[in-house]
């Protein structure tokens, strides 16, 4: 019984407790990472049910991640597991300006095996909202096919769907291709939500209106593009506008901030909020994500959300 589904890869994360080159510290903390997880924690500490899927590997780090999605209340129903591949995990700087440097182990691992019939057990009638993202089509053909065929069940039954582009060009054999299956992707979704630089990649412009009207054109109901600290710009078939971003004092980490984002519209929209009321919420949760250290241990529950809303007021 889930309202909000996803799917994705969670890795065990090393983040480093002092700043400098990773391959010169010596003591990391262990933490939990991967986008769609990001998004699922984020939903689930805004009290929506959520379910998450994957495949781990049978190995330490595929039973410390599903006992964190367990104790994150995130439903495992659809979690699966791989004896022949290994759970994958990143190593991740710490710095004090700027974006960290991410190094991944994650070719061949356990969640990039995920396959179609993984899939055939979902229990469809209570979900109320699909959210996918750009990386499980770069990880390998059967997780591609699985995005295609969640989104393809989800418009049959008229489900809402959400497409983070989150573009990762180096999982992807060329430049082409990926812009070719993500756009293609998009262009099937309802709410569609790339960054600027992602948007300049995939449609040749830097312009948010024209990259938004790239998307409209080819049946996406919403567009809404991420401009970093100034907030966002948003366009439908019939109003186009700009949200401001929340003033950050001290940016920590930036990772983590889009999938903030993309919690902040879908969880608004499912509360029945305004469209522009949904992307204030998804600036307020973004900036409060860039100010932690981890992917997710920044996401709010609803006091501290509305909490930092109130003191933070954009018109």
């Amino acid at each position: 019984m889930c309202e909000i589904l996803t799917l994705g890869e969670p890795m065990a994360l090393f983040l480093a407790n002092q700043e400098g080159e990773l391959d010169q510290i010596e003591e990391f903390t262990k933490l939990v990472a991967g986008a769609e997880v990001n998004f699922a924690i984020g939903m689930a500490r805004l009290e929506h049910e959520v379910a998450y899927i994957t495949k781990l590997g049978e190995d330490p780090f595929g039973k410390y991640i599903n006992k964190f999605l367990l104790e994150n209340k995130i439903d495992t129903s659809y979690v699966t597991y791989d004896a022949g591949h290994f759970t994958g995990f990143q190593l991740k700087s710490k710095v004090e300006v700027g974006d960290p440097e991410v190094f991944y182990f994650r070719r061949h691992s356990a969640a990039s095996h995920l396959q179609p019939e993984d899939t055939n057990q979902i229990a469809w009638d209570t979900v109320k909202h699909l959210h996918v993202t750009g990386i499980p089509p770069a990880l390998s053909s059967t997780c591609r096919e699985v995005s295609y065929k969640l989104i393809a069940a989800a418009r049959e039954k008229g489900i809402c769907i959400s497409f983070d582009t989150n573009l990762r060009p180096q999982l992807w054999k060329s430049k082409e291709e990926m812009v070719q299956v993500i756009n293609d992707l998009a262009f099937r979704s309802d709410i569609v939500l790339p960054g600027i630089n992602e948007g300049k990649i995939l449609t040749g412009s830097d312009d948010p209106s024209r990259i938004a009207d790239f998307y409209l054109g080819e049946g996406a109901k919403i567009v809404i593009i991420k401009l970093g600290d100034k907030g966002a710009f948003v366009k439908t078939q019939d109003t186009s506008f700009l949200v401001e971003g929340f003033k950050v004092q001290h940016v920590v980490d930036t990772v983590g901030a889009g999938d903030g984002f993309a919690v902040g519209v879908v969880s608004g929209l499912r509360a029945g909020l305004s469209l522009k009321e949904a992307v204030v919420r998804g600036n307020a949760i973004g900036a409060l994500a860039v100010m932690s250290p981890g992917d997710n241990d920044g996401l709010p529950n609803k006091k501290q959300l509305e909490d930092f809303m109130k003191k933070n007021v954009v018109l």
